[in-house]
């Protein structure tokens, strides 16, 4: 598909203390030196992009780039970055950039690392019913080309057993008490609801001729999502998010940002209006 694309590289401005200890000719100069360099790291950049896109826009900038990222995404369709910057150590994980951009932006994130499979490219959907993993699945189709892609739909149903506390006697249960049990009775009512969770979602991405695959599973959302995105070797992981971004939120961390910190390859995140 082609695409308008703007490239933004934000470069760090003078600190104050620096900055009051020179001239203003020289933080003059600086300014105009980094920004000669960072247009070069973006013209570079857009070189990769001939192929698939249409016209191509270059916005080098001094400042925070969190900040600029997070103003700027409101414009967008979609707000791609990569996970870490080039002085963050560790391989799993997001960068203070990354992550601010997660939870401010006013726009679909991708967080982009690279493909996992040389062939089609595959994709996971993880949905729960909610509006914003509807709206992801909607958002994927809208603006990627599915066209070979295998998709795959993944639904969660949280065990009830853990959540009622019998998670150290459950294992123990026979099928007969597990059927008669409230735990039971309600996990099959989970497993129903999942199934029309699935459907639904299958709608949505209809009108989009692609083909999908489906997945319902029990357990812990975030967990079993991760483990089916390096089971399945996926490209992408494709996931919802609340609203909700206050404190309490921020600390205990949601499915969608858990998800975004530990895959094992790109994550799509596509918020709820608040």
């Amino acid at each position: 598909m082609n695409r308008e694309v703007d490239l933004l590289c934000v470069g760090p401005r003078l600190p104050k203390k620096a900055k009051a200890a020179t001239t203003p000719d020289r933080v003059q100069r600086y300014e105009q030196r980094l920004l000669g360099q960072i247009t070069q790291i973006l013209k570079r950049a857009s070189a990769n992009l001939e192929a698939c896109a249409g016209a191509v826009q270059l916005l080098p900038e001094l400042g925070s780039p969190s900040a600029a990222i997070v103003k700027k995404s409101g414009n967008y369709d979609l707000v791609v970055v990569g996970p870490k910057g080039r002085r963050t150590a560790g391989e799993v994980g997001l960068g203070p950039v990354a992550s601010r951009v997660l939870e401010h932006a006013n726009a679909p994130v991708l967080i982009a690392r690279e493909l996992r499979t040389e062939d089609a490219i595959r994709v996971l959907i993880a949905v729960d019913g909610s509006t914003a993993s509807l709206r992801a699945a909607e958002t994927l189709g809208e603006l990627f080309d599915l066209t070979g892609a295998e998709v795959c739909l993944m639904h969660v149903a949280e065990t009830p057993w853990v959540e009622l506390g019998l998670e150290a006697d459950w294992v123990t249960y026979s099928e007969e008490d597990k059927e008669q049990s409230e735990a039971g009775k309600m996990e099959h009512e989970l497993v129903r609801e999942g199934e029309e969770v699935l459907e639904e979602a299958r709608d949505v991405l209809r009108p989009f001729g692609v083909s999908v695959s489906t997945r319902l599973d029990e357990g812990n959302p975030a967990n079993e999502i991760l483990s089916e995105a390096e089971r399945g070797q996926y490209d992408l992981v494709v996931v919802g998010g609340t609203g909700v971004r206050d404190l309490k939120h921020r600390m205990l961390g949601s499915v969608s940002s858990k998800i975004a910190w530990n895959a094992p390859c790109s994550v799509l995140v596509v918020h709820e209006a608040e």
